[in-house]
C-alpha cells in the first residue's frame, strides 16, 4: 500500500516493456491475454487508490527520498485518484473491444497503448509541472503511432496535422515552465503556489506571460477555441479503441488548467490571482457553440462523437471559468461522465459502420445492422447522457455545472449556452438515430451479409455505457467524492501547506 501512489505508471511501464519482449512479442494471443490481466489489476489498483485516499487522506509519493520541493513527486489526492481510475478503466473497455480485430491491424498496437496509458496517468498524479510535461510527452508519442496504427491515406493525414502542432505546443509548453522556473525558483506546483503571491512589477508580468503560454497549450490539449479544429478530424480518423482512449486525452488539458490556473494562480496568487479567468469566459462559451455547431453539421456518427467530445470540453472551461468550488466538484462529476460516454459512442459508431457496409456510420439510407436491439439501446443510453436528460449521469452533471453558476452574470451566460447546447445534441442525435436505425434499403444480397461481433467488442461497449446509469445510481456518494476533490483544490492548507511540511507518506524507487 506504501507504492500505491506509483503503480499506475510503474504496471503499464512493465506491461509495455514485456510485450515488447519474446515470448510475448511473438504470439497475439499470448499479448491479448496478458494486456487484459494487466488492465483488470489496474482497473482494481484505481479503484483501491480512490478508496485508500478518502481513508487514508492526501498521499504524496517522494522518489528517492528527495523531499518537495526538491525532488519528484506523485500526489494521489481525490481528483487525480479519480482521473486515474477512469483512465484505467476506459482502457480497460478499449482493450477489451480491441481483442476483436483491430489490434491485428498493425503491429505493436498493446505495447503503444500500455505506454499511452502510462503518459496519462502519470499526467494525473504528478506534482511537479516539469514532469506533467514528461508525461505529456510521452502519452503523445504513444498516441503518434496508435493514431496511424493501421494506415490509411485518412490518417496519414490527420497524425501528420496532429503531430506538427503538438510539437508546436511542448515547444510553448517548454517556453511557459523555463520563464515560471525563472522567476520562481521551482516548478514544484505547491511550492510554486507558496511563492507566487509574493511576486511584483516586471517579475510579476514575467510570470503572468509564463504562465498564460500554459495556458495556450493546456487549452489546445482540451480543444479550446481556437485551437480545436484538430480534433474532430483526428479522433474520427482514429480507430475505434484509439479513439477510446483519446476521449480521457482532452481532459488531461482540462485538469492541468484546474490543477495550475486553480491551484498556483487562484485566490492566493496576489497580483496574479485568477488570470486565466478573464481568457477563459469568452473562450470557453464559444468553444460550447462551435462544438454544438459541428455536431449539428457532421455527417457520420464518429465525427458527431469527437464533436460532442469539444461541446463537453467547453462545458468543462466554463467550470473552470467560474473558478469556485462548486464549478470544480461539478467538472470532476462531468468529466468523469463525459469521458466514458465519449469513449462508448467511439466504440458504439465502429460497429455500426461496420454493420452498415458501404455506408459505414454516414447519416445516409443503408442497409439495416445486424444487431439493432443491442446497437440502439446501446445508442439511446449514450444519446441520453450527452444530452443531459433524466435520468442519466448527463443530467445530474449539468444540474451540478448550473447550480454553480451561483451570480447573475454567471447565470445569464451559463444558463442559456449549456441549455442550448444540450437542445443542439438532442437535434443532432436525434437526426444521427433516425438515420441510422429507421432508414433502411431493401437489398436482398445485403441482408444476407452478417458482421460477427467478437464478445470483447460487446463487454466494452457495455463497460462503457453501462458506465452512465452506475454514475446516476451512485450520484451521492460521488458528488461526496467530487466535493472532497474541490476542497482539496481550493484550500491552500491541504493543497499547499500540507505537501510541503509534512508529508503523509513517503515512497522510494
Amino acid at each position: 500500500m506504501q507504492h500505491l501512489s506509483i503503480l499506475p505508471i510503474l504496471l503499464p511501464l512493465f506491461t509495455g516493456a514485456l510485450l515488447l519482449l519474446p515470448p510475448l512479442s511473438k504470439t497475439l494471443k499470448r499479448q491479448r491475454v496478458f494486456t487484459v490481466l494487466s488492465m483488470l489489476l489496474q482497473v482494481i489498483i484505481g479503484f483501491t487508490l480512490v478508496a485508500s485516499v478518502q481513508i487514508d487522506g492526501v498521499t504524496q509519493y517522494i522518489l528517492g527520498d528527495w523531499r518537495p520541493p526538491f525532488g519528484i513527486v506523485l500526489v494521489a489526492d481525490p481528483m487525480s485518484s479519480v482521473m486515474v481510475c477512469v483512465t484505467n478503466f476506459l482502457a480497460f473497455g478499449a482493450v477489451c473491444y480491441a481483442t476483436g480485430y483491430h489490434d491485428r491491424t498493425g503491429g505493436y498496437f498493446y505495447p503503444l497503448f500500455m505506454f499511452q496509458v502510462m503518459g496519462i496517468n502519470g499526467a494525473f498524479l504528478t506534482g511537479d509541472a516539469f514532469n506533467l510535461f514528461v508525461f505529456f510527452e510521452v502519452l503523445l508519442i504513444a498516441s503518434y503511432a496508435l493514431l496511424i496504427h493501421g494506415g490509411g491515406k485518412q490518417k496519414t493525414q490527420a497524425t501528420t496535422h496532429y503531430v506538427v502542432l503538438n510539437l508546436a505546443g511542448s515547444s510553448v509548453f517548454l517556453f511557459g515552465l523555463g520563464i515560471l522556473y525563472g522567476t520562481l525558483g521551482t516548478l514544484n506546483i505547491a511550492d510554486m503556489a507558496q511563492k507566487v503571491g509574493e511576486l511584483e512589477g516586471s517579475v510579476a508580468i514575467l510570470a503572468k506571460i509564463g504562465a498564460l503560454l500554459l495556458l495556450v497549450v493546456f487549452g489546445m490539449k482540451s480543444a479550446m477555441l481556437p485551437l480545436h479544429f484538430w480534433l474532430p478530424k483526428t479522433y474520427s480518423s482514429a480507430s475505434a479503441p484509439v479513439a477510446a482512449i483519446f476521449a480521457v486525452m482532452t481532459k488531461v488539458g482540462i485538469y492541468s488548467i484546474l490543477r495550475i490556473h486553480g491551484v498556483v494562480f487562484g485566490d492566493e496568487a496576489g497580483e496574479l490571482a485568477n488570470i486565466a479567468q478573464s481568457w477563459l469566459w469568452p473562450l470557453a462559451l464559444l468553444t460550447i457553440v462551435i462544438g454544438t455547431i459541428g455536431a449539428l453539421a457532421s455527417p457520420s456518427l464518429k465525427l458527431l462523437t469527437a464533436n460532442l467530445v469539444v461541446l463537453s470540453a467547453g462545458t468543462l472551461m466554463v467550470c473552470a471559468a467560474i473558478g469556485s468550488e462548486a464549478a470544480t466538484s461539478a467538472a470532476l462529476y462531468y468529466m468523469v461522465h463525459s469521458t466514458l460516454v465519449a469513449g462508448g459512442m467511439f466504440l458504439l459508431a465502429d460497429l455500426i459502420a461496420r454493420q452498415r457496409g458501404k455506408a459505414e456510420d454516414r447519416f445516409v439510407i443503408s442497409k439495416k445492422t445486424d444487431n439493432p436491439l443491442f446497437l440502439g439501446i446501446g445508442f439511446a443510453i449514450a444519446a441520453i447522457a450527452v444530452i443531459g436528460m433524466p435520468p442519466l449521469s448527463g443530467f445530474l452533471g449539468k444540474i451540478m455545472i448550473l447550480q454553480a453558476a451561483h451570480s447573475t452574470a454567471e447565470q445569464l451566460w451559463v444558463w442559456p449556452i449549456v441549455l442550448l447546447s444540450s437542445l443542439g445534441a438532442l437535434i443532432a442525435l436525434s437526426r444521427a438515430g433516425t438515420t441510422l436505425f429507421w432508414r433502411h434499403s431493401v437489398n436482398k444480397q445485403q441482408t444476407e451479409e452478417h458482421q460477427t461481433v467478437h464478445i470483447g467488442e460487446w463487454l466494452g461497449i457495455v463497460l462503457l455505457l453501462g458506465a452512465s446509469p452506475l454514475l446516476a445510481l451512485f450520484g451521492g456518494p460521488l458528488s461526496e467524492l467530487a466535493n472532497d476533490a474541490a476542497t482539496f483544490l481550493h484550500d491552500p492548507r491541504l493543497s499547499v501547506e500540507a505537501l510541503l511540511t509534512s508529508p503523509l507518506a513517503d515512497g522510494g524507487f
